[in-house]
């Protein structure tokens, strides 16, 4: 049966702040105590879906998660009415409460690894959530991130759901981020490619930043999902990558159907990658792009975001590179794409979004969305009301513009009204996307 690669994105919450959380980002350590904007980030998150389904991408949307995050305040002994749990929180640990307050799980890209339903033993589609025990403020979402997929993929004949692995450093798993799926056609078994920063069994590792996927966490989740072994390659991730601020491979390689494009030190052992894909196809069916240190500086790539971008087939049946502004800024890096758009290649187009929201916390296009392979039938299964239509778009833009901050600092966490303004947004997010039963107050 056809298979449809569907673009799911996260839409962002309406407690988007910069609290420069996330070690190892350099985006968002960079960003840290300035002041964010909510509406902004999530009106130009909504314009990048449009965008997506204008060109003819199948948009979904991803619910945002509930915020703030009681069961873990709760769990460390704060009681009493939640006015007054923020009130403690705030000045006893105001960074404890910016991690129940953190609006991370917009970026889906962590939220889940998927494997489509043609790769997988039982034919159904398989998901995972992450774990994302290498940050404290991201491992508390893996059981609300199960809960919203199950949602939005309710339907038990085509979709199952597996609990997240173990809460423990040797099963550290940060989902899609370091996943990628590659297929020569909508008909066949596709070719999974599992990227790990970390092995038990290996003393290459990163210096000065975490390595925060672990390859037994891949290799369990490619297990347990029933992929076939002789389609499945787990590539380690280039140490000194992560200490340039590659915190997760899509922050340096990005594939879609028969095109990988990734940068000559994304992997530590890049001889592997070759013949994995010959093995199944002839080399000349494969559209691999190597983006040179001399073409594009590893400094220059990480601060654009250049391998973040998205690769979609259009309706025009043209392969579109989603790219952001940053990349446009970017002397060396907007040289190389004018070059890469009229080259002989994959590429046929370069589309450029505003995400600066989201690029400041160190977010891209990729990180933003969910690759899930869908059939026909699959797709016909999935909760209606979080496929994009511009009914959808309308109702949402209308309730970001009307409900979100303009504008939060990390200060504004410990006001108990904020509670009140993200209460009242994400009941109405939540009737719009028909899963009201996410956000319980």
């Amino acid at each position: 049966m056809k298979t449809i690669e569907m673009n799911f994105d996260g839409l962002i919450g309406p407690t988007h702040n910069y609290a420069g959380l996330a070690f190892g980002n350099l985006a968002s350590t960079a960003a840290a105590h300035h002041t964010s904007s909510p509406k902004q980030g999530a009106l130009q998150g909504l314009e990048k879906m449009r965008l997506l389904h204008q060109l003819g991408v199948p948009q979904g949307i991803l619910p945002p998660l509930q915020r703030p995050h009681f069961p873990t305040l709760k769990q460390l002994g704060f009681s009493g009415s939640k006015s007054n749990i923020i009130k403690q929180v705030a000045n006893m640990n105001p960074a404890l409460l910016a991690s129940c307050y953190s609006a991370s799980s917009m970026w889906v890209a962590n939220a889940a690894t998927v494997s489509a339903s043609q790769d997988c033993q039982d034919g159904k589609l398989h998901f995972t959530p992450a774990n994302l025990i290498s940050q404290f403020h991201r491992s508390i979402e893996p059981n609300d991130t199960a809960a919203m997929l199950k949602a939005v993929f309710p339907n038990s004949e085509y979709f199952i759901h597996h609990p997240p692995l173990p809460s423990h450093p040797e099963w550290a798993d940060e989902g899609a981020a370091n996943h990628t799926r590659l297929s020569l056609n909508n008909h066949q078994m596709g070719l999974n490619i599992f990227v790990y920063g970390q092995a038990k069994a290996t003393t290459l590792t990163p210096r000065f930043f975490p390595a925060r996927q672990r390859l037994e966490a891949s290799q369990m989740i490619a297990w347990s999902h029933g992929l076939t072994p002789l389609h499945t390659l787990f590539l380690q991730q280039s140490p000194q990558a992560i200490d340039q601020g590659v915190f997760h491979n899509d922050v340096i390689c990005v594939g879609h159907n028969n095109c990988l494009f990734y940068h000559q030190h994304a992997f530590a052992d890049e001889t592997q990658l070759l013949p994995f894909l010959t093995k199944h196809s002839a080399q000349q069916n494969w559209q691999l792009i190597r983006v040179l240190e001399s073409e594009v500086r590893m400094k220059n790539a990480v601060e654009s975001y250049l391998f973040n971008s998205q690769i979609v087939t259009t309706k025009d049946n043209k392969k579109a590179l989603i790219a952001p502004q940053n990349c446009a800024r970017n002397q060396q890096v907007s040289q190389y794409l004018v070059t890469l758009a009229q080259s002989d290649n994959a590429i046929d187009e370069v589309h450029f979004v505003d995400l600066d929201q989201s690029m400041n916390n160190g977010g891209g296009p990729a990180c933003l969305r969910l690759r899930v392979c869908v059939t026909e039938d699959e797709l016909v299964a999935i909760n209606p009301a979080c496929s994009f239509n511009l009914n959808q778009y309308e109702a949402l833009k209308d309730c970001i513009e009307r409900t979100y901050p303009d504008r939060l600092t990390p200060r504004d966490l410990g006001d108990p009204a904020l509670l009140k303004t993200t209460q009242a947004a994400l009941t109405e997010v939540g009737k719009i996307l028909g899963v009201s039963e996410l956000y319980q107050f």
